[in-house]
């Protein structure tokens, strides 16, 4: 289970001054509250739902411009559809609400009849917008990140239908993963797979997509995404394989992506070796900056999934996930912060011979602000006596309401307007842009702060 760092006994006085404090903390809380829920509901699940529904093909719309008119190829991208179907099954459980219990079925009926390849097994990629094959980017190939969202939303439909068809499907992914992507010599999963299941190689590989080089590494973003959806389905289904490998993902990611000054190795190579493009020319880093730079979002985001792996695991006294966590977030805010305006920046880089990191973008991408605005709160929560995480949350909250929500046709801008004002009339929704990064965060915070949420809960 999750613990806290032991703390001295508090002076009566000061405790008198904390309890006067906590009073006051409440009233905020609760101006918080009404903020983020009216945010979450008004200009999040109802600006999405049910205009993303398409009840001709199935599944999801993808593409909408910035006032939501549908528009674009509409594509079914797994990430995309999967995504959907977690944020609405989460939604009917957090709002009790059967409106979104029918969208989650109706997410779920298209990712079994339409996306799951019933020669080889396995979630292809991406379909086109009937649900057939595409003859550009991905076509068949298939990825352990996808169906790692496909386990993830089965898994939470699981638990909010109780439909055992979904439980099934979730029960063979996690086998067709471990046949087919699992690393039985050094542990970790590959990403890219050909549509058998085979390891997809560089002669093989159909996409030209910036991640074509790290064909046969392991990623960690795959890795983090997988730890995320073992830890969903073992909730569900406690195997004693899912739950090893589930204890295997959080050391693996933990103890060799996390470096020591705390932010994430983006790719190691299959014996776990760190990739690294440090010490090359500046052209050969320049070139290669997509495999290896410090992802803030990415940080901010696993110090989350660690602890919420290792509560599920129910680890007593894990110190260990708990220091490494804080470590990242502590990393985060000291080195990719904006002091001024809020909001952690996009990229980083310690360059060679440099112990200061440099800022290599710093446009404030929207997923980045929710996983930034959860992994605060939840610090801020964990560890009360350090005012730096409540202050940063504040923070991080008033600049997603001043620069990333748009407050007139609803959502957020896929970046902050203070360094992107380009993005007021950008597309609100794509591939690659759902709802599932600032749902999540908003209904955590919102647990956090009536003290639901699992992590923070006293024993």
């Amino acid at each position: 289970m999750l613990v806290r760092m032991k703390r001295r006994a508090i002076p009566i006085l000061w405790l008198i001054i904390g309890i006067a404090g906590c009073q006051a903390a409440d009233k905020t809380d609760q101006a918080l509250l009404a903020e983020l829920e009216n945010s979450l509901r008004q200009e999040l699940l109802e600006v999405w739902y049910p205009r993303t529904l398409d009840t001709l093909q199935g599944g999801f719309l993808s593409d909408f411009t910035f006032d939501w008119q549908p528009r674009g190829r509409q594509n079914k991208m797994l990430v995309t559809q999967t995504r959907h179907v977690w944020t609405a099954s989460q939604a009917a459980m957090f709002f009790r609400d059967d409106r979104y219990r029918r969208i989650a079925a109706h997410g779920f009926r298209f990712l079994k009849d339409k996306m799951w390849d019933k020669t080889y097994g396995g979630f292809y990629m991406l379909r086109n917008h009937e649900g057939g094959p595409v003859d550009y980017d991905y076509q068949e190939e298939k990825r352990a990140y996808g169906n790692a969202f496909a386990i993830y939303a089965l898994a939470a439909y699981y638990a909010m239908s109780g439909d055992t068809a979904a439980l099934g499907l979730a029960q063979r992914t996690f086998r067709w993963l471990e046949q087919h992507s699992y690393d039985p010599e050094f542990k970790g999963y590959f990403d890219q797979l050909a549509r058998d299941g085979s390891l997809l190689r560089q002669d093989r590989a159909s996409t030209k997509a910036w991640d074509f080089p790290s064909i046969g590494w392991k990623d960690q973003n795959a890795s983090i995404h997988l730890l995320e959806a073992f830890t969903e389905l073992y909730r569900v289904w406690p195997d004693s394989l899912l739950r090893h490998r589930l204890a295997e993902m959080l050391t693996l990611i933990r103890d060799r992506f996390v470096t020591a000054k705390g932010y994430l190795t983006l790719y190691l190579k299959r014996d776990l070796t760190p990739v690294s493009f440090r010490d090359s020319s500046e052209a050969v880093r320049r070139a290669n900056y997509a495999l290896d730079h410090v992802s803030f979002g990415h940080d901010v985001e696993t110090a989350y999934l660690m602890l919420e792996a290792s509560h599920v695991l129910g680890t007593k006294n894990d110190t260990k996930t708990l220091t490494i966590a804080k470590k990242m977030v502590d990393h985060a805010l000291a080195n990719g912060w904006d002091g001024q305006n809020g909001g952690f920046y996009d990229r980083g880089y310690y360059f060679a011979y440099a112990d200061t990191i440099s800022i290599i973008s710093n446009v404030k991408t929207w997923w980045v602000q929710a996983e930034g605005l959860n992994a605060l709160l939840l610090m801020a929560k964990l560890f009360p006596q350090e005012k730096k995480y409540r202050a940063a949350f504040v923070q991080e909250w008033e600049y997603i309401n001043k620069y990333l929500i748009d407050h007139e046709h609803g959502e957020w801008y896929e970046e902050g307007l203070d360094k992107s004002p380009e993005q007021v009339k950008a597309p609100k929704a794509r591939d690659w842009k759902v709802n599932y990064h600032n749902a999540r965060a908003l209904m955590n915070c919102i647990k956090m702060l009536k003290s639901e949420h699992e992590l923070i809960k006293h024993e």
